[in-house]
């Protein structure tokens, strides 16, 4: 990771050192950076606190995802305690639920926003939701650091402080038609997908990487999140016959469509599940020995494959999720997920000019192949000029036995 200082009123000094004559909201200073950082915003940050929000689906269709924040919030508690926090401040992090309702995403983040007065939204969970508040925040110019979302439009400079994290659907999508392609290279392909960006992004990237290829896409079912079940679409899936099928629904629909497909024994399909829906919590309702097989892809280690048993970083995420949050599950993909994004948002804010919003909104727009303990060896997180996207490549794992094993090297898209 790069180490950066700034220097203030002529004078170089370390980025904890500088924060109240650079900008740190202290009693006196306002909320205004001073000395290099003069004119930037310092809402939400002081020499010893910073304050930081995040919306997620705590409740309803996509209430699994409720383990992500456990995990932020446990990074956050652990460098608090142990480390004496990120630059000397203290984390407070303030969890709000949104159900995954877009409507409510707004209220809960103009309450971040205006009442709680963080520094930095700190995840949005889902592609609408984030979208609902991407536009209020750059307006407010506070900045929407890692969406829990691959949508390709995170990676726009249209909205420069908003910005994605993980690789992008579009990277997701390029990566499985590359692995079809190679495996079974004159597949047929039925698609389940989610009605929205999430889905279609993956969908229209699939149909981009087979194009001119022997892979052919030939049925296609969409689902809304307020349906029930998406059996009826699995079973006309079935139908067509395909020899691949690619599962792009949220865990609830990824959980119900891989049930389907067990039940329908007369079509046993190559069954290639989204990455965003690939925990043990979606699998195991359907029965670890029904989904061997099952392809997905990852950038982040597993936690039940024993190779990583021995992993510095395994160890540090087990032993201090246990310990600052009793009860989550150390095997939860979603947990892990948010404990490798808060250590990003960590290193991101390490490398900022400024202790400011600006300076966060500049750093996460400027990394430098920075990485997390909990990513997969030869990934990580670059972005710059034109190139919104901190992720571009996946490796591909197959399920077997009780956890995902790599079967692939990585699949790099940043050039594509």
């Amino acid at each position: 990771m790069r180490t950066r200082t700034i220097q203030c009123l002529g004078v170089a000094a370390a980025l904890v050192a500088t924060l109240t004559a650079c900008g740190g909201r202290g009693a006196d200073t306002g909320t205004v950076g001073q000395g290099d950082c003069q004119g930037q915003q310092t809402t939400g940050i002081t020499d010893s606190t910073l304050k930081l929000g995040g919306v997620y689906p705590l409740s309803g269709p996509a209430s699994a995802y409720g383990e992500v924040p456990k995990g932020i919030k446990a990074y956050f508690d652990y460098v608090n305690a142990e480390q004496g926090g990120i630059g000397g401040r203290q984390v407070e992090y303030l969890v709000r639920d949104d159900g995954y309702q877009p409507p409510k995403t707004v209220e809960e983040t103009r309450r971040l926003v205006e009442q709680d007065q963080v520094f930095a939204v700190f995840q949005t969970l889902g592609t609408a939701t984030s979208s609902a508040v991407s536009d209020y925040l750059g307006q407010r110019k506070v900045p929407q650091v890692f969406v829990a979302t691959g949508a390709t439009k995170f990676g726009s400079e249209d909205h420069p402080w908003t910005i994605g994290w993980q690789p992008s659907y579009r990277t997701e999508g390029l990566a499985y038609a590359e692995y079809v392609k190679k495996q079974r290279p004159n597949a047929t392909v039925a698609v389940l997908y989610q009605n929205d960006d999430f889905g279609k992004d993956l969908l229209a990237a699939f149909r981009e990487g087979a194009e001119g290829s022997g892979v052919k896409v030939v049925a296609e079912q969409s689902f809304e999140v307020t349906d029930p079940t998406v059996d009826a679409q699995v079973r006309n899936l079935a139908n067509s016959g395909a020899e691949v099928m690619l599962n792009f629904s949220t865990p609830k629909f990824a959980s119900q469509a891989l049930a389907a497909d067990v039940r329908n024994t007369a079509w046993n399909p190559l069954h290639i599940l989204t990455q965003v829906s690939n925990t043990m919590a979606t699998l195991r309702p359907v029965g670890l020995p029904n989904i061997q097989g099952t392809v997905s892809a990852a950038f982040l280690k597993d936690p039940a494959d024993p190779r990583w048993a021995t992993d510095p970083g395994m160890q540090t995420f087990k032993s201090k999720l246990s310990q600052y949050a009793p009860g989550a599950d150390t095997g939860n993909q979603h947990a892990m997920a948010g404990w490798a994004m808060a250590q990003s948002f960590h290193k991101t804010l390490d490398a900022a000019k400024c202790p400011t919003r600006e300076g966060l909104r500049d750093a996460m727009r400027s990394l430098d192949n920075v990485s997390a303990d909990l990513m997969l060896p030869g990934i990580s997180m670059k972005t710059g000029a034109g190139d919104g996207f901190p992720l571009e490549a996946v490796g591909i794992q197959t399920f077997a036995g009780e956890h995902w094993s790599l079967t692939e090297g990585l699949i790099d898209t940043s050039g594509k």
